[in-house]
Order: structure tokens, then C-alpha cells, then sequence
């Protein structure tokens, strides 16, 4: 998950897909699930486990098992927090949400794993979470309870980002519909969760047509 290395429109690589992963008790149950999504030819950089509060013994056994799919693949797999959990299931680094665990994530992490921000309710909390070191800043992904800014105000988030900052930026996309907006606005990434794992036609069909949604806008010379 590399920094934005472009400046203009016409230069500027379409972005990736960030796999969102619901939270199960077991990851292991998604192995197939994340291979459909590579085996659809599916520009996936990183895939993001979402994990129960309470840890189980086959919590790391089965984060370990999806972590060999994920990283054979060339891609990152990352912890929905649970920061002492990287280490013993080789996970490449953490996605925080609090102020607290970015800065913990940070000092044990870096610069060796990835850790990324999200859950940013202002302009300045995502700044603060760049200036500490955050790999990345997603803006739009649904808070404890469920609810997400509207739209428009995740495209001007995104927008305003990118425009001015070097740190990557992951949208969050929670209808195939949003993915054209913020693919204009100027996401690296786009993140996916539902509208991929909740597919009546299946993953591989899912992330396939997503791709389509990836290209970037055409602009005029």
C-alpha cells in the first residue's frame, strides 16, 4: 500500500480493492472466498479481518491459514485492531480506530507492518493520524453502530485528501453504485465488504464486475 506517487488526473493509476472480511469466529471459513476474489482477476492489495471481541482457539490457527492465501498472492492481510494478535499469525500490520491504538500500532509496528486509520469523524483527526505515521487514512466505513456519513460527504472527504496529502486513501464503498463517485474523487483504494461477500452470484462474479467500476473517469486532453 504505497504512497500516491501521481498528481495529475491523467497520470493517477486506478485504484485497488481492500477486501473487507465480516466478522466471524473463525477466518479460515473465508479461504475460498478470498481465492474466488484473486481468481477473478481482482486487483486486491490488501484484505482486512474483522475478529469476534472475544479470542477463541482456532481464532489464530484460522487467521494464520487465511494469511498464507492472502499473502501468496501478493497481498497484505491486516487485523481489525487486536494488536497482540499480529505477531503470533504473521499478519502484515493492523487497521486502528482510536487515537490510543493508532499510536500503540505505530511504536510496535512500524516500520516493518502496516497500520492504518479509520473511523476519522473530522478533517483533523485524519490529518493527526498522518502526521503520526498512519500508512494509510480510510474515510466512510460504517462506525460500532452501524451508520456512515452520506455519500457526498465521504466523495468531498476523499476529494480534499487527495488533493493535498501523500498518505494513501481508502474509500469505503457500501453499494456498487458509490464505487464510480469515489473512484472520481480520487481514492487509492476502494474498500468492499458486502457488496462482494454478499453477492447471491458469488465472489468471483462480484469482484469481476467491480473492476469494471475501478477504471478511472476519461478526461479530455
Amino acid at each position: 500500500m504505497a504512497s500516491r506517487q501521481h498528481s495529475t488526473e491523467s497520470m493517477r493509476p486506478a485504484p485497488r480493492l481492500y477486501l473487507v472480511i465480516p466478522p466471524v469466529e473463525n477466518p479460515a471459513v473465508f479461504v475460498q472466498a478470498v481465492a474466488d476474489a484473486f481468481d477473478a482477476d481482482g486487483d486486491v492489495a490488501a484484505v482486512l479481518v474483522r475478529l469476534p471481541e472475544a479470542e477463541n482457539a482456532s481464532l489464530i490457527k484460522g487467521i494464520k491459514t487465511l494469511a498464507a492465501h492472502v499473502q501468496g498472492s501478493d497481498a497484505a492481510l491486516l487485523l481489525d485492531g487486536h494488536l497482540d494478535l499480529v505477531a503470533p499469525t504473521g499478519a502484515d500490520g493492523v487497521h486502528a480506530t482510536e487515537t490510543d491504538a493508532l499510536s500503540t500500532a505505530l511504536a510496535q509496528i512500524k516500520p516493518l507492518g502496516i497500520v492504518g486509520a479509520g473511523e476519522l469523524a473530522s478533517r483533523d483527526d485524519a490529518m493527526r493520524a498522518g502526521e503520526l505515521g498512519a500508512d494509510y487514512v480510510m474515510f466512510g466505513e460504517p462506525d460500532g453502530a452501524g451508520e456512515r456519513p452520506s455519500l457526498q460527504a465521504i466523495v468531498d472527504r476523499v476529494a480534499w485528501w487527495a488533493e493535498l496529502f501523500v498518505v494513501p486513501c481508502v474509500a469505503y464503498a457500501a453499494s456498487v453504485d458509490e464505487v464510480g463517485p469515489l473512484v472520481a474523487a480520487g481514492a487509492d483504494f476502494i474498500a468492499v465488504e458486502a457488496i462482494v461477500f454478499s453477492d447471491p452470484r458469488g465472489v468471483r462474479t462480484a469482484v469481476r464486475d467491480l473492476m469494471g467500476h475501478l477504471r478511472l473517469p476519461e478526461t479530455t486532453p
